[in-house]
């Protein structure tokens, strides 16, 4: 018999005892918290007698019990669930050490409850997030998350404590998990999508508040958006060239996340496309995956019995702080935006302003600056061409 089995017929059997410690466990205590419908359905008849004003839930602690109150709690347990006995319920009674302990043997069970109840509902999302992830679809994850942090804030009002993201201690922190397999078409939206890029990389600018290269599965596809989001920022031509000699730069390469031709097909002149559209469904994807792994890091903290309500919540909290950073992004790529106001004569594709060129280039000079070597060597190398002043014929 476990702790919180004994804790439920502890409390049970205080208010057998002491009827009148109904009084300090009514308004906090409900059946669903026990675990056992057996022990829900005695509960809960003790409560439909209280509020009938059976004689007996008046009782004070120095005061006999009528019999009655055993007799009518067993008809009335008995309407909701079959198999209970007189001789259980005068076993709850001789289970509880001390009647006046009642409220501490309650808060017992409602711990009990909190874990239970925070275990099903992380495995209702992660069921739902397996259901979206074969569908391609986000809804029933959405509901579900947004359902698991309304039962944690409740939670932490029931049981008097703020409702706020805690991290863990390294004891409770996640442990890293084995890449989850991909279907093929969440790959090739990612890849797509890269090529739209490519293509036509001004789309860049109404991707790049709601789009991170953590939504991308694949390592390859994060280096390579990586690049192209660095080409951009930079200011510099974007082309299957620039983003494989940009990869390269990043060690992507050399590595082993990419290899030259990958990057040459994934970056195909001859893509073209909404990239808003394929970017939409790369986070539809990434939220279906965050998702599931928070469920399963909720769910592993719910089944640590060590951990007290308070930090139970707060670390389930933290651990679908990603997630809500997900749905946050997806609400923006849901949103109907007109585009960024352009300044004016520029048009879509054009070369970017001179002196954001300029600026670019002084960046890189300073870092190449700070990576030179001693003063004779950097004298050898002044006379070299810099790179900066070469144009390619146009």
């Amino acid at each position: 018999m476990t702790p919180l089995v004994q804790a439920e017929q502890a409390v049970l059997g205080a208010i057998f005892l002491e009827p009148g410690q109904l009084d300090r466990l009514s308004s906090w205590l409900r059946p669903e918290h026990f675990s056992r419908p057996a022990h829900a359905s005695v509960y809960a008849a003790m409560l439909h007698l209280k509020a009938d004003g059976h004689p007996a839930a008046a009782t004070m602690a120095d005061g006999p019990v009528p019999l009655a109150w055993v007799t009518d709690t067993l008809r009335e347990a008995s309407a909701r669930t079959r198999g209970l006995t007189a001789s259980y319920l005068h076993s709850l009674a001789s289970a509880c050490p001390r009647p006046d302990h009642a409220p501490v043997y309650g808060r017992m069970v409602l711990e009990g409850a909190i874990h239970r109840s925070v275990a099903q509902h992380a495995a209702r999302l992660h069921q739902a997030a397996l259901t979206d992830g074969r569908a391609g679809t986000v809804e029933e994850t959405l509901h579900h998350a947004e359902v698991l942090t309304d039962v944690l804030a409740e939670l932490a009002r029931g049981w008097g404590t703020e409702a706020h993201p805690v991290q863990p201690p390294a004891p409770y922190a996640p442990q890293a998990e084995r890449p989850q397999p991909v279907g093929e078409q969440v790959l090739a939206d990612e890849e797509f999508l890269l090529g739209c890029l490519t293509s036509r990389p001004e789309q860049l600018l109404g991707l790049v508040r709601w789009l991170r290269p953590g939504d991308f599965t694949y390592p390859g596809h994060q280096q390579l958006y990586r690049a192209l989001g660095a080409l951009h920022h930079r200011g510099e031509p974007i082309d299957q060239l620039t983003v494989l000699w940009e990869t390269q730069r990043r060690g992507a390469l050399a590595d082993g996340t990419l290899d030259a031709e990958r990057v040459r097909r994934v970056c195909d002149p001859l893509v073209g496309g909404a990239a808003e559209h394929f970017g939409e469904q790369v986070v539809q994807a990434s939220l279906v995956r965050t998702a599931a792994l928070a469920a399963r890091q909720v769910g592993a903290l719910a089944d640590r019995e060590a951990l007290a309500p308070g930090q139970l919540i707060g670390y389930a909290l933290h651990a679908l702080g990603p997630l809500d950073d997900v749905r946050r992004r997806l609400r923006l790529a849901h949103e109907a935006e007109q585009p960024e106001p352009r300044p004016p004569g520029s048009q879509p594709g054009a070369p970017p302003p001179a002196a954001r060129i300029d600026a670019a280039r002084a960046r890189s000079r300073l870092a190449e600056r700070a990576e030179a070597p001693a003063a004779p060597a950097a004298a050898s190398c002044a006379a070299l061409p810099s790179r900066h002043n070469h144009r390619s014929p146009s």
